[in-house]
């Protein structure tokens, strides 16, 4: 999770400075797009793996779940702030680097270590 979560921060920084040449409001909307992500992603993961047990399966599968739930409402919250707050947000610099931010590093973090 911490390699994923390693590659999530990168591809945030590299998102937001992809969308800088198009103006302010870009950097800003990519900014917010992979923050969301990332804030949602780090709460997520410290819900599931803190005071892991292996020996509950039941209970990890429960809390998985609940911190899925939590993270899409905490994402829904966090957009509708944003568009509530800020007019002239850049929708596809705000969904763009949102994806690329969740979808992208998954496929470097599951590269074996060279």
């Amino acid at each position: 999770m911490r390699r994923l979560l390693l590659w999530q921060s990168v591809f945030a920084l590299v998102a937001v400075v992809a969308a800088a040449p198009f103006g302010g409001w870009a950097a800003t909307s990519a900014a917010i797009g992979a923050g969301v992500c990332l804030l949602a992603n780090w709460v997520f993961a410290l819900r599931v793996f803190r005071r892991y047990r292996a020996d509950a399966p039941t209970e990890l599968a429960l809390r998985i779940y609940m911190a899925e739930i939590g993270k899409i409402v905490l994402i829904l919250g966090l957009f509708t702030l944003a568009f509530v707050t800020l007019p002239s947000l850049n929708l596809p610099a705000l969904l763009g680097a949102y994806f690329a931010v969740q979808v992208l590093p998954a496929l470097f973090a599951s590269r074996p270590s060279v």
